[in-house]
């Protein structure tokens, strides 16, 4: 079979090859995956760079999710409430290393996916929909709350706005690009900040002037992080889930959040981290099939549309990852089996 393998840690270019590899086989309790579909997120690239929560044998199959057809069904595995068959298409939850043709997962990390779905939405729906959900929902928004966020333009930030219709909260959305206003505007975020081209701790203050917001989150980190957490209310919760700030940077002192002490202490402020990975591995598997149902059914009526991706063969896998950086790239780049 023929997998995307990064040689070592460096740059896609660098160490991304396809290989041909033997086949794996499932065990019992185990179900073999042919993958159709597998997308490149910013977290492959950190992984790939030696830079992300968690890292991986060199040389090594990177991938975080993707959709595909069950090949083979390990001892014990087979129908129940799962409905796990022959030809059923299932997404991987939580399993690493989708970058290859076939792929070995627990029973408990495959989920049935409704045949409604496109390949492009079923390749994505695990992790930013789950992301987004889970913010959402630690955070308790509910109708008339405000959200601030960061990377309002990604695709969390996009499925976190799309909640916000459905729950009825608003959002106040930090973007790069000007480019990226009109998105904001017409997925319905309530207001929007650029720092391209508007200063942003004077456009925060603006903003919170008359209208206090305690709940904020954040996935660039760096001075934007700590501009958010500077201008929450008192009592408020930042929660941190990504760093594009420090994309490519390797200076420790640039890998921070310069949050202030005295507005963290005086105004008894909690910054955390939300980390999607740690969020598997310690949650039991029928909490995570409960919070993934939930997502299935919000992504399966439109509540929240994921953004078409670009499939791209699989052979051009290190293409797809300079792609998946690019500022204005389209969709997020597919790697197609």
């Amino acid at each position: 079979m023929r997998a995307v393998i990064a040689r070592e840690v460096g740059e896609p270019d660098d160490v991304l090859a396809v290989e041909r590899v033997p086949a794996p086989e499932p065990g019992p309790g185990q179900v073999l995956v042919r993958v159709d579909t597998a997308p490149v997120h910013a977290s492959d690239l950190h992984l790939m760079r030696g830079r992300y929560g968690f890292a991986p044998s060199f040389p090594a199959v990177l991938g975080l999710e993707g959709v595909g057809m069950v090949a083979a069904l390990g001892p014990g595995v087979g129908g129940g409430a799962q409905g796990l068959r022959l030809g059923r298409r299932v997404a991987t939850v939580g399993v690493t290393g989708t970058w290859q043709e076939f792929v070995v997962a627990d029973a408990s990390r495959v989920l049935p996916v409704p045949e409604s779905l496109s390949t492009s939405t079923a390749a994505q729906m695990v992790i930013a929909p789950l992301t987004a959900w889970l913010l959402v929902t630690h955070l308790g928004l509910g109708r008339g709350d405000w959200l601030l966020q960061t990377a309002a333009g990604s695709t969390v930030g996009q499925l976190v706005i799309a909640l916000s219709h459905h729950l009825g909260f608003h959002t106040l959305n930090v973007i790069r690009r000007r480019a990226a206003a009109e998105l904001i505007h017409a997925r319905g975020g309530t207001e929007v900040i650029c720092t391209e081209d508007e200063d942003l701790p004077e456009r925060l203050a603006h903003h919170t002037a008359d209208r206090p917001i305690t709940r904020a989150i954040d996935c660039v980190a760096g001075q934007v992080g700590a501009e958010v957490s500077r201008v929450l209310a008192p009592g408020g919760e930042l929660v941190v889930y990504g760093a594009l700030s420090t994309h490519r940077q390797t200076d420790p002192a640039m890998l921070t959040i310069p949050v202030s002490a005295p507005s963290v202490v005086y105004g008894s402020k909690t910054v955390r981290g939300f980390f999607l990975p740690h969020w598997f591995a310690t949650t039991s598997p029928d909490d995570v099939r409960r919070a993934l149902e939930s997502v299935i059914a919000l992504v399966e009526t439109a509540v929240m549309v994921i953004p078409e991706g670009q499939p791209i063969p699989a052979d051009r896998a290190a293409h797809a990852a300079r792609l998946a950086e690019t500022a204005g790239r389209g969709g997020r780049p597919l790697l197609v089996f």
